[in-house]
């Protein structure tokens, strides 16, 4: 599994894309933050991350699917898959190997955001007034939102042959795990099952983590969800024994 994490690593830091994709990420990570009126702590005044991490799992939604389209998808389209599962490897071992590659480029990806801290950190007045908890809180909760997308991402990667395609419904599916469970509960005849409808969306959960309280039952959500997708991942996988 390791060679495998290792090579999709390279694979996708060989290319200009990948860095390019890394650095707009940042970038309008950065203006959101710093920039435009609207969400900037410059204009608020109050020495926290709050807008960065609120517009944070948008970026995700198109950040995660733009690295992992290729996964599968790709090895499908150029004949190679059929190599790699000759290899004395298992699918677990080839599909974990695959997410844990584009779990690790989200984290690198995420690593350049602790200056926007350091930074707020020390502009603060007094040095230091930020409510660190929330902070470490709320970057458990993107990476635990991470892994979701993540698993989400290499699902459509498998399920077809286009990289396009896979892009396109893993921002689809991402989008509708993490805000539409909750805009369906804001139908007026789904009013008395609102509670249950939101706390199946992504969303819900996410926030709850970000308020520095992890709490158990958020903690299985996700993984009970990164779970679903790594298993369908495998039966999409099993079905050319079929």
């Amino acid at each position: 599994m390791g060679i495998i994490i290792f090579k999709e690593i390279v694979s996708y830091f060989s290319s200009l894309a990948g860095y390019i994709t890394i650095l707009v990420f940042l970038v309008v990570l950065g203006l959101f933050l710093w920039v435009f009126p609207e969400s900037s702590i410059l204009e608020y005044g109050y020495a926290g991350l709050d807008s960065m991490f609120n517009i944070l799992p948008y970026l995700f939604i198109f950040l995660i699917p733009a690295v992992s389209m290729r996964t599968f998808s790709e090895e499908k389209k150029e004949g190679t898959f059929e190599l790699l599962a000759t290899k004395p490897l298992t699918d677990w071992q080839i599909i974990l190997g695959k997410y844990f590659a584009v779990l690790l480029v989200v984290v690198v990806a995420l690593l350049p955001t602790l200056v926007y801290y350091l930074s707020v950190y020390f502009l603060g007045n007094p040095v230091g007034n930020i409510d660190s908890g929330a902070v470490i809180g709320s970057y458990i909760g993107a990476l635990l939102l991470a892994a979701v997308f993540t698993a989400l991402g290499v699902f459509t990667s498998a399920i077809t042959k286009n990289q396009i395609i896979a892009f396109a419904l893993s921002v689809f599916l991402s989008f509708f795990m993490f805000s539409g469970f909750g805009s369906l509960s804001q139908i007026l005849s789904l009013q008395h099952i609102s509670y249950y409808l939101t706390s199946l969306g992504l969303e819900e959960h996410y926030q709850s983590v970000g308020r520095g309280v992890l709490d158990t039952r958020d903690l299985i959500y996700f993984l009970s969800i990164t779970a679903f997708f790594l298993l369908a991942t495998r039966t999409v996988l099993r079905s050319r024994v079929w």
